[in-house]
């Protein structure tokens, strides 16, 4: 058995995954009771593409795949950072 068919045995298992893992996180991210709980699904859903970009990356061997699921996970780092100096002072910015 090559690598890239044990490659596209472990995503059949992988994708189905995934995609439950961001249902459930949009679910939570529209109907969360507190902001607290939106907040932590968009940071997971965010990170969770970011490594399903990363993974879909090594196997299309694309450059441009890696640089946005940077800036994907870049991007949840930088809500979390803005959320956390919302709750700590109370003012969004700079």
């Amino acid at each position: 058995m090559s690598l890239e068919s044990q490659f596209m045995l472990l995503m059949k298992f992988v994708i189905p995954i995934y995609l439950l893992a961001f249902v459930l996180y949009a679910v939570r991210a529209f109907k969360g009771p507190t902001i607290a709980d939106i907040i932590l699904a968009v940071d997971c859903l965010s990170f969770d593409v970011a490594a399903f970009m990363a993974i879909l990356a090594v196997y299309f061997r694309s450059v441009y795949l890696v640089s946005g699921a940077m800036v994907l996970a870049l991007w949840g780092y930088l809500l979390d950072i803005y959320v956390a100096k919302h709750i700590a002072e109370g003012e969004v910015g700079a």
